[in-house]
């Protein structure tokens, strides 16, 4: 936006040429201050100059650096409208005319809904709800919560499916009077997360009533909202909050053993890794990477962020977290920062290491495990052990190859025992076939899944704390 100005005479003046509109670039409050609810000066996308330089600054970065995909952090601060004049300038760019197939490019960002653009105060915000359709991915909060217990304004110590909900209780208030139920809703979110976290599709409630994705509760909000599993980014962790293993730290009951808890990480990272979207691992994940319990770690230095990639040292205990954020839970967490028992080994962290690198070649394995649309999703993915009899703590997933999408696998089940105990699950419509453990796990760095077994009459043996996956051969 430019104040430009002639003088009598029809030349430039100089002394007012040029000049930027005070606040424009920024939104302001009815005070006419800037606000801050991102924790950082708010700019103004809904004012059209703003959106042309959003665009702009894309666009070069896309053209002149390459960037292959773009994060919108606080996404839902922009208005859907400005998110797809992005997705349109990006999939008009062609390697004939720009040296890029902006088709290419994957964008995606938080769908929080808060601050003064909450509830579409300031237009239709991009936020989660608002994005179906669009092709953008969003965070799905609901899986992450559901796998890891709690949410990042909870009781630090809710445990959730991987974490001992009802199956090994910490012995702090869970505020349920029913953990087997919340276990289950649970369950039934990262059903939903599998499939894509559509909001469409369809499965067996834990009352045994057959939903749609968007008819499972979210603290009041539809499980599932997207129309595309690309709109689904699956994650347990990120940089905001507490790592994934420190998440555990906190959750798991006191007599878990490191070995234990090296499981339950890897449980965690298995349903990330064979969901329907898009994986999203934070650093670290597969070294049981620890903050020593900071949730929030932008401000304090290589001490708490370290990464080993000698394995070595997963960097937990080496201190109490810095007061910001943290002081409130420094009692929780002084005794956990000095128990030795809690300190992973190198072999602990070898462990997590080798079972994300064989997830990443099961996922890649198979293209069931990256369908590309809603219909193929719907098409292709079921669920057992669902309604009011399911087996706690297991979750049982079929994708059958009945559109030819597979070349190499007619059917896949995959059995994600999260609970302290072998699990026997016996499946009648699965007898009489020829099931075998994925080649990646029957030769796995892990001997205890190398021990999952599938029988003739349809009974598999998965054992505890262990993501079993199970292949039928064209």
């Amino acid at each position: 936006v430019v104040y430009n100005h002639t003088n009598s005479s029809g030349q430039n003046d100089k002394s007012v040429f040029d000049k930027i509109v005070p606040g424009y670039y920024h939104r302001l409050n009815a005070d006419g201050r800037v606000e801050t609810s991102t924790c950082c000066q708010n700019t103004a996308s809904e004012h059209a100059m703003m959106e042309k330089f959003k665009l702009d600054s894309l666009h070069t970065w896309a053209t002149a650096y390459k960037v292959d995909g773009f994060r919108f952090d606080l996404m839902g601060h922009h208005r859907v409208e400005n998110m797809i004049k992005v997705r349109e300038m990006l999939d008009a760019l062609t390697v004939e005319a720009d040296d890029v197939d902006g088709t290419s490019i994957y964008v995606y960002g938080e769908g929080w809904d808060f601050g003064e653009v909450a509830n579409n105060a300031r237009g239709l915000n991009a936020t989660q709800l608002n994005m179906a359709g669009t092709g953008l991915g969003t965070f799905n909060d609901r899986l992450r919560d559901a796998v890891r217990g709690g949410g990042p304004f909870s009781g630090k110590q809710f445990q959730g499916f991987i974490t001992g909900l009802y199956d090994q209780p910490n012995g702090t208030d869970q505020q349920t009077d029913d953990p087997v139920a919340r276990l289950l809703l649970h369950t039934d979110q990262i059903r939903v997360g599998l499939a894509g976290n559509l909001r469409d599709y369809i499965l067996t409630s834990a009352d045994g009533e057959t939903i749609t994705g968007a008819d499972v509760d979210y603290n009041g909000q539809p499980a599932g909202y997207t129309l595309d599993p690309q709109e689904n980014i699956v994650y347990i962790s990120a940089h905001d909050n507490e790592t994934l293993f420190d998440a555990i730290q906190l959750k798991a009951a006191a007599e878990a053993s490191m070995a234990d808890r090296v499981r339950m990480n890897n449980v965690g990272i298995s349903i990330v890794a064979l969901s329907q979207g898009i994986p999203f691992f934070h650093a670290g994940d597969d070294m049981l990477r620890s903050k020593s319990l900071d949730r929030d770690s932008y401000n304090s230095g290589d001490w708490f962020n370290v990464l080993d990639f000698t394995y070595m040292h997963n960097n937990f205990g080496v201190g109490l977290p810095v007061a910001d954020k943290n002081q409130d839970d420094w009692g929780i967490m002084r005794p956990l920062l000095a128990n030795p028992d809690l300190q992973a080994s190198q072999e602990d962290i070898m462990n997590a290491v080798m079972h994300l690198r064989e997830m990443l070649q099961i996922r890649k394995s198979s293209p069931l495990f990256r369908l590309h649309t809603a219909e193929e999703v719907m098409a292709n993915v079921r669920f057992l052990n669902t309604g009011p009899d399911q087996i706690p703590g297991l979750i049982v997933m079929t994708l059958n190859d009945g559109e030819d999408i597979d070349p190499a696998h007619e059917m896949i089940v995959t059995l994600f025992n999260a609970s302290s105990n072998e699990i026997t699950f016996a499946a009648d419509d699965l007898a009489e076939m020829d099931f075998a453990l994925h080649p990646v796990q029957a030769a796995s760095h892990d001997p205890v899944v190398q021990t999952a077994a599938y029988a003739k009459d349809g009974v598999f043996t998965i054992p505890a704390r262990t993501t079993a996956v199970f292949v039928i051969a064209q």
